[in-house]
């Protein structure tokens, strides 16, 4: 700790006690009358207009993690890493019409997360369960890695101790974070957004027009890339796609764009709007994030050019190349604005770990807690453990830092994206349809989710020796159906999440056919069908806070 940047560390001290007050102020802006019920503590009051919802999804979706990671993937091997941008942009288009509906059924029926909406629909415990645990594992790694879009700026500024004390800055800025989350709920995290989307906008553009200048152009960056990739031994990197990695690279941004609005952190974003022309809007101005994030990855080339070597990792004594982007401001720019960089991408941590943990206590709360443990629990008794589920949340995911290698909270990320995929048919395709019998979206979870984590297992990568969970990218020529090789021999890549999700739905098929034939129940749905309609202004809405 003896190279501390005191500099940047001041302005990022000073930026972080900024949010912080922000978080605890935020208890009372635009308060209910009560923060002790899960419709004003974890959806701040279902009343969020346009720019807060815009700024809260933002937030939300376009974490710390996304701002470290996407450039160091484009840094260590080019183009596939650039499948964050097509995947951003078809994602709004395709939720669309599927969030609204969310929405108004959520808004009639009080649901509060998806697995609500799965018990409403289907009558099932048992399916709202496998959803709620679903998207509970699913976000505590994604929590986790905002811990290491965090550490990697903290390790930049000099703060890379090895063992607890160089985990104390983290622990000191989770501590806090927790507090004021426990207090203030989903208005903290919104409020707090404001800030993080302004220092973040403000530092990519100047990032984005400064570097190029000074580094001699575009048409330099780009060609010192490809001399980069030309020389390592990996046919899948570079700055343009090949014939194998193509298919990888579709249907990483199709499943990915698939999964994003699964993941409960994001769909509680949306049941805090407060109507159906907030998502509508949010729908056609979030792609400007897009442009953002398309800005950002290229950092990764400018990277190359400027000769960034990645920190170090004391803990683990391996180099972090999550530090990428960090050394690249702190080598390239003055430390006062190096400062405001590193608080931008440190307080893009703390919005979407703030809406993570909220999510994740919502599900344990309404969907474990209330429905097996305390059934008759009171709204006040709802609120109190999902403010204490967020806690053990936000701690469970320090816990991954600091017992675990970071590498593995990105490989169980990478298993969170291939999971929160199999409730598709149950989440999704039953906003529309109730063809599907509960049995069948049972065995198309299993199924999926069962496949889909073999395939990960199966993947290696030779460039850190590891034999499973290498990565998601499968060889068609691996894939393999009860032994059967499909296309044996083919080294076209494929995203397996995306594999696992058409074995899910045809499962889903087979198995409701079956069950039809039978006429086995399916459950009682409590929806109408002018429930996927409602909006803000109707007479007989449900009111906002109902028991």
């Amino acid at each position: 700790m003896s190279n501390l940047q005191w500099p940047e560390l001041v302005i990022f001290t000073l930026l972080f006690l900024l949010v912080t007050v922000l978080g605890f102020v935020a208890s009372r802006w635009k308060a209910g009358n009560t923060l002790d019920h899960l419709d004003e503590w974890g959806l701040g009051g279902r009343k969020f207009g346009s720019w807060i919802t815009w700024f809260l999804l933002g937030g939300d979706l376009y974490t710390a993690y996304t701002f470290v990671a996407v450039p160091a993937l484009m840094f260590g091997a080019g183009a596939l890493g650039m499948y964050a941008l097509p995947y951003t942009i078809i994602v709004y288009p395709i939720v669309l019409l599927p969030a609204l509906r969310m929405w108004s059924v959520s808004r009639s029926h009080g649901y509060v997360t998806p697995a609500d909406f799965v018990r409403g629909r289907f009558g099932s415990p048992t399916l709202a369960l496998l959803v709620a645990i679903t998207g509970i594992v699913a976000t505590m790694p994604y929590i986790a890695l905002q811990l290491v879009g965090l550490e990697s700026v903290l390790r930049t500024m000099g703060l890379n101790g090895s063992g607890i004390v160089g985990h104390l800055p983290l622990l000191i800025a989770f501590v806090i974070l927790a507090l004021y989350t426990y207090q203030s709920g989903l208005r903290a995290p919104a409020l707090i957004a404001f800030v993080k989307d302004i220092l973040i906008y403000i530092v990519i553009l100047v990032a984005i027009i400064y570097l190029p200048i000074k580094l001699g152009g575009w048409s330099h960056i780009f060609d010192t890339a490809a001399a980069k990739f030309d020389k390592t031994p990996a046919k899948s990197d570079g700055i343009l796609l090949n014939g194998n990695n193509q298919l990888q690279y579709a249907t990483l941004a199709l499943g990915s764009a698939l999964a994003l609005f699964l993941y409960p952190h994001s769909l509680t974003s949306v049941l805090a709007s407060r109507g159906r022309s907030v998502i509508k809007r949010n729908m056609v101005a979030l792609p400007a994030y897009s442009l953002l994030l398309g800005l950002l990855a290229l950092l990764g080339y400018i990277a190359i050019t400027a000769g960034v070597k990645p920190i170090n990792n004391n803990a683990t004594g391996k180099p972090d190349s999550n530090t990428i982007v960090p050394v690249l401001f702190d080598t390239q720019f003055p430390s006062w604005f190096a400062g405001i960089a590193f608080a931008a991408i440190g307080i893009g941590a703390l919005v979407p770990a703030a809406i993570m943990s909220i999510a994740a206590a919502n599900l344990w709360t309404r969907n474990i807690y209330k429905e097996y443990i305390k059934k008759n629990a009171t709204p006040g008794q709802e609120a109190k453990q999902a403010k204490l589920a967020s806690l053990i949340v936000k701690f469970g995911a320090v816990a991954f830092i600091l017992f675990i290698d970071p590498q593995f909270s990105i490989d169980l990320q990478l298993m969170g994206g291939v999971m929160i995929l199999q409730t598709l048919p149950a989440v999704a395709l039953s906003l529309y349809t109730r063809w599907f019998h509960r049995w069948g979206l049972i065995a198309g979870w299993v199924v999926g989710m069962a496949w889909g984590l073999i395939m990960l297992y199966g993947i290696p990568n030779p460039a850190n020796g590891k034999k499973h969970f290498g990565g998601s990218a499968l060889p068609l020529g691996d894939l393999s159906i009860f032994g059967w090789h499909p296309f044996a021999g083919s080294a076209v890549q494929i995203y397996p999440g995306f594999v696992a999700l058409v074995a899910n739905i045809v499962v889903a098929v087979l198995v409701t056919l079956v069950a039809r034939r039978l006429k086995v129940v399916n459950g009682t749905d409590q929806t109408e069908p002018e429930d996927y309609h409602a909006d803000e202004h109707d007479k007989d809405l449900r009111p906002i806070g109902a028991h």
